[in-house]
C-alpha cells in the first residue's frame, strides 16, 4: 500500500477521533474504540459491544462484547496515539496488552465485581464477564491500535478450558479493510477429506459452477467460527428462527435429520478461487480448499444448522447439505453476486433494506444534503454542509480528491468532520425522535435494519424540508449527548441519550420546532435547560435494570422504554412557550405521499375509546408488549385531541390492534 495513503489515513483517523471526542465530551481512546466497534460490527465480526474502561495493577480493558449466539466472549484493549506514525506497536507491547486483558478475565472470574461500586458501569462489565465465563465456548481478545504493529499473529491459548484467540487490529489492518471495498478479510477454508463434487461445463470466462456436498456439522462450525462474515455478500440478513422456513429447518434437524438433504434447497456460495482434487482422468472429484468463501443464498439454513447444534444439541452427523459453488473473478464479484443471490432466493422475499446504500431514500438524502447549506450561526458568515456519508469512505474519498493541502483544508472547512453523519447515525437520530430508543440501544446495525423496515413500509417524501428536519434531529441528539456526558453517563451515554431524546419527544408530543433548530443550528436555552433537567431522571431508570442485571441488555427491551415513558416529568413553561401548536407529523416528515397514508386514515376510523380499551385489556391480560400498550394509549390520546397520527406509529398501532384481536380482545359496541 502506498505510504502516503497510510499516512493520510492515519491523519484522518486522529482528526475524526479528536472531533468526535470533543463533540461528545469523551476521551480519544473511547472515541477510537467506538469507531472500531462500528467497523467490526458492520463486518459481522463482533456484536453487542460496550465500551467500559478499567485499569488496575496488572490489568487493562476498554470494552467487551458477547455475541448474538451467546457463545463467544470478546474483550478489547485500546492503544491510541495522537502521533501514530512516530512509533510502532511492538510485539512485546501487544503481548503485554493481551496479558493484561487475560488478567482482567481471571480477576472477573475470581469476583472482581464485589470490590466495585454497583453504580459504576465497570461493575456491569465485570458481572457480565463473570457470568459469560460459565456459558460461552470461546474467548477472543482484541487489541485495537492506530499504530502499525510489528507483529499481528499470536498463537491461541486457553483459559479454564476455553480456547482463547488473539486479534490485532492495527492501523495497517484498519486501513486495508476501509480501502478494500470489503470490510472483512477473505475466508479461506480447507476440507479434509475433500468435499465430493461435480463440475458443470461452462463457456463463460468469468465464472464456473460446481455442485458439492458439505456435511451439516462442518457448515454449522463455519458459521460458529465466522458468524455473519460468512454472509457478507448475502443480500439478506438472517431472520432468527421465527419464520416458518426456519422453524421447518429446525424441526427437520431435530426429528428427521436423515431427510434434510431431501427437504432443504441447500446453499448457494461463491469463491474467488477453488482448489480441486482430480481423478485419474483429470476430472475434478473433490474440493480441498476454498478462498473467499461467501454464502450468498441459504443464510437461514447455515445459521439454523449452527443454532440447532449449539443450542438444541442436535446431532448433525446424518445431515448433508447440497452446495452450488460459483467461482467468480474478483473484478466481477460486485456485479454477479447480487444477481446470484437475488435470482436464487426462494425462501424469503428480498426487501429494499437489503440494498440499503443504493436505496432511493439514501440516494435522495445524499443528493439534497450535498447542495444544502446550513446557516452560519457563529458570526463568520461561512455556511457549511452536513456531509451525509451514504457509502462508507465517501468523506475520505472527497478529501483525497482535493489534491493539495490548501484545497483539503477548504473542503474540511465547508464540510466539518463533526457534521459528517452516516446511515447508521441517521437511523439513530430518527428512531430516537420516533420513540424507539430500545431499537437504537440494540446497536447500530440492528437499529438500521429496523429503520429501513419502517422506511419500506412508509416511504418519506425526501425533499429539502425533510433533510433540514432530520439534520435538526441530529443537532438535538448531539445536544442531548453532550448534556448526558455532563451528567457523567459514562459508557451508558449512548443509551441515556437516545432514551432522553425519546422521552423529550414523548413529553412534547413531538412539537419541538425542528425548523427553528435547523435555522439556529443549536437548541434554545429553554430546550437545553429542559434536557438538563430531564436527563438525570431518565438515567436513574435506565441504569437500574428491572429485568436482568445488565444495563446494556435492559436498555434493549421495550419494557425499559415503558419504564422511562412513565418517568414523572412535565414540560417546563419556558419550553412550552416555544413548542409548535401541532407536531411535525405531515408527510414531509412522517413519510409517504397522500396516497401512501392509508394507515393514518385507517387509525382515524377507529374510535379513541377502542384504543384505550385495548390498552386496559392488555394490562389486565398481560398481553402485548409494554411499548404496544403505550402506543395504543398514545393513539387514543391523539385522536381524542383531534390530532394526526404519524404514519409510522399508525402502522405499528394497527399491527398491535390486529395482534390484540387475534389474542381475544373484543371491541365494544
Amino acid at each position: 500500500m502506498p505510504e502516503l495513503d497510510l499516512s493520510q489515513y492515519a491523519h484522518d483517523v486522529v482528526t475524526d477521533v479528536q472531533a468526535t471526542a470533543d463533540a461528545e465530551g469523551t476521551t480519544t481512546p473511547e472515541s477510537f474504540t467506538r469507531r472500531v466497534f462500528e467497523d467490526l460490527e458492520r463486518a459481522g465480526i463482533v456484536s453487542n459491544t460496550f465500551t467500559a474502561y478499567h485499569s488496575a495493577y496488572g490489568h487493562l480493558v476498554h470494552g467487551y462484547g458477547i455475541g448474538d449466539s451467546g457463545e463467544c466472549l470478546d474483550l478489547f484493549v485500546t492503544d491510541f496515539d495522537l502521533d501514530p506514525l512516530e512509533s510502532k506497536l511492538t510485539k512485546g507491547q501487544a503481548e503485554t496488552a493481551f496479558r493484561r486483558l487475560l488478567t482482567f478475565v481471571r480477576r472477573c472470574r475470581d469476583g472482581l465485581r464485589q470490590h466495585i461500586d454497583e453504580s459504576f458501569d465497570v461493575y456491569d462489565m465485570c458481572a457480565a464477564v463473570e457470568k459469560a465465563l460459565t456459558e460461552v465456548r470461546r474467548i477472543r481478545l482484541f487489541l485495537l491500535s492506530n499504530r502499525v504493529g510489528t507483529s499481528t499473529a499470536f498463537p491461541p491459548t486457553e483459559f479454564d478450558g476455553l480456547p482463547v484467540t488473539h486479534e490485532v487490529w492495527d492501523l495497517a489492518r484498519l486501513h486495508r479493510h476501509e480501502t478494500s471495498g470489503s470490510i472483512s478479510e477473505p475466508i479461506v477454508v480447507s476440507f479434509d477429506p475433500p468435499l465430493p463434487c461435480v463440475s458443470a461445463p461452462n463457456s463463460e470466462p468469468d465464472h464456473s459452477v460446481t455442485m458439492a456436498m458439505i456435511p451439516g456439522q462442518r457448515l454449522a462450525d463455519l458459521y460458529g467460527e465466522y458468524g455473519t462474515r460468512l454472509l457478507e455478500l448475502n443480500v439478506r440478513s438472517f431472520l432468527q428462527a421465527r419464520g416458518s422456513v426456519n422453524r421447518g429447518i429446525r424441526e427437520t434437524l431435530l426429528h428427521s435429520p436423515g431427510r434434510f438433504l431431501a427437504y432443504n434447497n441447500g446453499i448457494t456460495a461463491t469463491a474467488s478461487q477453488v482448489d480441486f482434487v482430480h481423478g485419474p482422468d483429470g476430472t475434478p472429484t473433490g474440493i480441498s480448499r476454498v478462498h473467499g468463501l461467501q454464502v450468498v443464498n441459504g443464510g437461514q439454513t447455515t445459521a439454523s444448522l449452527h443454532y440447532a447444534s449449539s443450542r438444541d444439541k442436535a446431532d448433525l452427523s446424518q445431515v448433508t447439505v447440497q452446495m452450488k459453488l460459483t467461482e467468480v473473478s474478483p473484478e466481477r464479484l460486485s456485479e454477479i453476486v447480487p444477481m446470484i443471490s437475488e435470482y436464487s432466493n426462494t425462501q424469503n422475499r428480498v426487501t429494499l433494506v437489503d440494498f440499503s446504500s443504493n436505496h432511493a431514500y439514501h440516494v435522495a438524502v445524499q443528493r439534497i444534503t450535498r447542495s444544502l447549506w446550513a446557516p452560519a450561526t457563529d458570526g463568520s458568515g461561512q455556511e457549511t454542509h452536513w456531509f451525509y456519508e451514504r457509502a462508507r469512505g465517501q468523506y475520505t474519498d472527497e478529501v483525497a480528491k482535493a489534491r493539495t493541502p490548501a484545497k483539503q483544508r477548504t473542503f474540511k472547512k465547508l464540510n466539518p468532520t463533526n457534521r459528517k453523519f452516516t446511515k447508521a447515525d441517521l437511523a439513530k437520530y430518527v428512531n430516537s425522535w420516533s420513540l424507539l430508543p430500545f431499537s437504537v440501544s440494540r446497536g447500530a446495525q440492528k437499529n438500521f435494519v429496523a429503520f429501513m423496515d419502517r422506511i419500506s413500509e412508509a416511504p418519506p417524501r425526501v425533499d429539502v424540508q425533510y433533510c433540514q428536519r432530520v439534520i435538526a434531529m441530529a443537532v438535538l441528539f448531539k445536544a442531548v449527548d453532550r448534556i448526558a456526558a455532563n451528567h457523567e453517563a459514562g459508557s451508558y451515554k449512548s443509551m441515556i441519550t437516545t432514551y432522553t431524546m425519546a422521552r423529550l419527544a414523548l413529553a412534547t408530543e413531538q412539537r419541538i420546532d425542528l425548523d427553528r433548530v435547523w435555522r439556529e443550528q443549536q437548541v434554545s436555552p429553554a430546550l437545553e435547560a429542559a434536557i438538563d433537567d430531564l436527563c438525570p431522571r431518565v438515567m436513574r431508570v435506565v441504569t437500574r435494570p428491572r429485568e436482568g442485571n445488565h444495563v446494556g441488555e435492559w436498555a434493549k427491551k421495550p419494557a425499559c422504554w415503558d419504564a422511562v415513558s412513565r418517568v414523572a416529568w412535565a414540560v417546563p413553561r419556558d419550553l412550552e412557550a416555544e413548542l409548535r401548536d401541532q407536531p411535525l407529523d405531515d408527510e414531509a416528515l412522517a413519510g409517504g405521499a397522500e396516497s401512501d397514508r392509508g394507515a393514518s386514515d385507517e387509525v382515524r376510523s377507529i374510535p379513541a375509546d377502542e384504543w384505550y380499551a385495548i390498552e386496559r385489556w392488555a394490562k389486565e391480560t398481560h398481553n402485548l408488549d409494554p411499548s404496544q400498550r403505550q402506543l395504543t394509549q398514545y393513539v387514543g390520546r391523539r385522536l381524542e385531541l383531534e390530532r394526526e397520527v404519524p404514519e409510522p406509529q399508525a402502522v405499528q398501532a394497527l399491527h398491535a390492534r390486529s395482534e390484540a384481536l387475534s389474542l381475544g380482545f373484543v371491541p365494544g359496541p
